[in-house]
This record gives structure tokens, sequence and C-alpha cells, in this order.
């Protein structure tokens, strides 16, 4: 799978969140061979849990199931720019890459404020990829918010 397919999973994965009024954001983890593995959205609203972002939940869900937290090869899709937690969460995990969507001007750790998973001071760092269907990303995004206020 490619990562416009992917995209376009983690998009679906993002509608389903508003259902439980969480912001719209999903995610898709790909195996080496480039099969989903994980797929899922924000249920921070509806878990009561700061830590249940997208790709935390996704992360998370491949480590149990592989019972190591070690995911070298694997791909992380994301609607939006993974924020500080989750792009450390990703170079935790040895994650190979980081595709994501809609930049994160106030939040993003990968492009926008920060660059952790490309910092020289780690022990691992991850390829970034950003704006792969990044329009579609910030009007689900926006379509949320303006509806909300």
């Amino acid at each position: 799978m490619d990562q416009t397919e992917a995209m376009e999973l983690a998009l679906v994965e993002a509608a389903r969140a508003i259902e439980h009024d969480d912001v719209p954001i999903g995610a898709v983890l790909l195996d080496p061979e480039g099969s989903v593995v994980a797929a899922d959205h924000n249920r921070r609203e509806e878990l009561a849990d700061v830590t249940a972002h997208a790709e935390m939940l996704v992360l998370s869900a491949r480590s149990r199931e592989v019972g190591d937290w070690r995911l070298g090869g694997h791909m992380l899709v994301v609607t939006l720019e993974p924020c500080a937690m989750c792009a450390m969460a990703a170079v935790w995990a040895r994650i190979d890459t980081i595709v994501f969507g809609a930049a994160d001007p106030k939040a993003g750790a990968v492009m926008s404020l920060y660059n952790v998973p490309q910092d020289e001071r780690l022990n691992h760092r991850c390829e970034v990829v950003g704006g792969v269907e990044g329009a579609a990303s910030a009007a689900l995004l926006g379509g949320f918010f303006t509806a909300r206020r």
C-alpha cells in the first residue's frame, strides 16, 4: 500500500472520531511489507485519556500484538502532523517513516514547531513526509472546528 492509499484510510478513521466528539485525527500503521497492521482515531474524549491520540493508539496496539515496543520497518501515517508526545513515541518505537497530511502550526513536532523525529541528538531518527492529502486533512479538521463554533 502506498502513502496516499494509507492516508485515505487514515482519513476514514479520522471521520470516526467525530462520532464521539473527538478531534478528527486518524492514524494507520503499515508493517515493513506495506500492509495495514493497526488503524485508529483520536479517542481522548471517549476514553477521558489525554494520551489517547490516534498515533499512540496504533503504536500501542501493534506493540501489544507483536510483543515488542520496537517497531522498526513500520510506517506511521497520520492525518495531522504529530505533537511532541506522538513524535517522540514514534522515535522510541524506532518507526522508519512518519507520513502526515496537514501541518499543525500550533503543536506540530515533526516540522512546524519542532523536528523531534530527525533530531540528531536522539538515538533514532525517522524519515518524515508531510503534506500527503494535506488539503483533505485540513478540510476535515476545519469543518469540525467550524461546526463547534
